[in-house]
C-alpha cells in the first residue's frame, strides 16, 4: 500500500476511441483515489465511461494518457492485486463450483492449501453445500456468489464489480448487497462497484462518485457517513439520495 494509504490512484486519466477515423473522447481528466479498505460506488448515465474506467484499471483497455497507480506502482499490465466481477457470472459451465474456484489458484499452491482456500471462499459466500454443483444447477444469485468467491480466491487487494447484480430480481439483488457487506466485513477487501442504482450505491459504499458524460468526467464525490447496517428509509439515507439524484439529473 502507498504511504498515503491509497490502494488506487487515478491521475488525469484520458481514454479515446477511434471510430472510422473519428476521435471519440470517452474519459477526460479523471482523478480518483481509493483508500485501503474502502468501498467506492460509481454512478452515472449510460455511456459516461463507468465500465470503461474499470477496464482501464484492470488493463482490459489501454489508457490514452494519464496514470493509474495500484498499491503505489504504475499499472502496465494484468496484476494479481486486482480482480473483476462482471454483470454475467462468466463461469465455466462444465466445471463444478469447486473446480471453477480452483482454476484461478496458481499451480504452485500445494494441493492441501488449495483445498483449504476453496473451502474458505465457498464458505465465505455461503455455498459450502454446493461445491460439487455445476453452474446450471445454481440460481443467478448463487452463480454470482461463485464469481465473487473465485475473484477473492486470487487474493486481490482491489476488487472491481461492474454492475454485478444488474441481471438479478429485486429481492435477490438486495440479498446480494447484504452478502457483499458481510464478505467485505470479514475479508477486508477494497472494492469499487459500478451501478445504475443510486440506493445500492448509498447502501454499500463509503463514497459515491457521480460521473458526467460526453466526455466522462468525475463531476462530484459524495461521502456516505452513515453507520452499517443502513436503513434505506431513514431520513439521513433519503437526504443523501436526494442530493445524489439532484446532481445525477444534471449530468
Amino acid at each position: 500500500m502507498a504511504e498515503n494509504g491509497n490502494i488506487l490512484e487515478i491521475r488525469d486519466l484520458h481514454k479515446n476511441f477511434y471510430i472510422k477515423g473519428q476521435k471519440l473522447e470517452v474519459l477526460s481528466g479523471v482523478n480518483l483515489s481509493v483508500k485501503d479498505g474502502e468501498l467506492v460506488a460509481i454512478v452515472g448515465a449510460s455511456g459516461c465511461g463507468k465500465s470503461t474506467l474499470l477496464k482501464l484499471i484492470i488493463t482490459l483497455e489501454s489508457i490514452s494518457s494519464g496514470e493509474i497507480l495500484l498499491d503505489g506502482e504504475p499499472v502496465n499490465g494484468p496484476s494479481p492485486k486486482c480482480s473483476m466481477i462482471f454483470q454475467e457470472a462468466r463461469l465455466f459451465p462444465w466445471l463444478t463450483v469447486r473446480q471453477n474456484i480452483e482454476f484461478v489458484i496458481p499451480d504452485s499452491v500445494p494441493k492441501e492449501k488449495k483445498k483449504e482456500m476453496v473451502e474458505y471462499y465457498t464458505n465465505l459466500v455461503g455455498l459450502s453445500e454446493f461445491m460439487n454443483a455445476v453452474p446450471n444447477q445454481l440460481s443467478g444469485g448463487m452463480q454470482q456468489r461463485v464469481s465473487i468467491a473465485r475473484a477473492l480466491a486470487t487474493r486481490p487487494q482491489l476488487l472491481l464489480l461492474d454492475e454485478p447484480f444488474g441481471a438479478l430480481d429485486a429481492f435477490t439483488r438486495m440479498n446480494m448487497q447484504n452478502e457483499v457487506l458481510r464478505i467485505r466485513e470479514q475479508d477486508k477487501t477494497t472494492m469499487i462497484i459500478v451501478t445504475h442504482e443510486i440506493d445500492e450505491a448509498i447502501y454499500l459504499s463509503n463514497r459515491v462518485v457521480i460521473m458526467g458524460k460526453n466526455p466522462g468526467v468525475v463531476k462530484r464525490i459524495v461521502p456516505v457517513d452513515l453507520p452499517f447496517p443502513r436503513d434505506r428509509t431513514s431520513a439521513e439515507f433519503l437526504e443523501i439520495r436526494g442530493e445524489i439524484m439532484k446532481e445525477f439529473l444534471q449530468t
